[in-house]
């Protein structure tokens, strides 16, 4: 079956068979919360090493990939079926890029599209302030809000692809790009 795109298509097509692979899987530790701050961590420390020069872009640098990095892992983490979670991560054309690949079940995957249908027909901020005042009102509304202080604040560039799997459970593809600082230092 033909995979299903949201967001920036184009997204989906850049190779980063240049950047950095890792694999989180399943274990006698079980995966869990701690392991994307570990993991986003870990590749925020690697990926903003170019900005080292300059103090500031550094920790911007920093601080963007971190955060985008544990946004999506974090979400790979808490929604997935049992198995691996593929992470890439690469600098491509003066942007921090992510890639995260899980499998999770029929029943997110038609949740999460029905989020992300919303999301091409209203603007991120405005979302993500009504969100806010949801979760304000009824804390178990499932915040989503990390996705959408990705796209308002970050001026994430997202691209989601939703495959079939031979065992009734879809794969997401996540993509994420944030421009870096610019540097004269690098």
């Amino acid at each position: 079956m033909t995979p299903k795109i949201y967001g920036i298509e184009s997204l989906t097509d850049i190779s980063l068979d240049a950047g950095a692979r890792l694999t989180l899987s399943d274990g006698p530790l079980q995966l869990g919360w701690k392991h994307s701050g570990m993991t986003s961590d870990f590749i925020a420390e690697i990926m903003a090493l170019p900005y080292s020069r300059s103090r500031k872009d550094y920790l911007q640098a920093h601080h963007d990939i971190g955060y985008l990095s544990n946004e999506l892992i974090e979400n790979a983490v808490k929604f997935r079926q049992p198995g691996e979670i593929l992470i890439e991560a690469g600098m491509i054309d003066g942007s921090f890029l992510l890639r995260v690949k899980n499998a999770i079940d029929s029943a997110t995957a038609s949740r999460f599209q029905a989020l992300l249908h919303r999301l091409q027909s209203d603007e991120p901020g405005a979302l993500l302030l009504e969100q806010i005042e949801t979760n304000a009102i009824s804390p178990e509304s499932g915040s989503g809000l990390g996705l959408l202080t990705l796209l308002s604040d970050y001026d994430a560039r997202m691209a989601w692809t939703f495959e079939e799997n031979d065992d009734e459970h879809i794969i997401l593809t996540t993509t994420a790009a944030v421009a870096m600082p610019p540097s004269s230092n690098l």
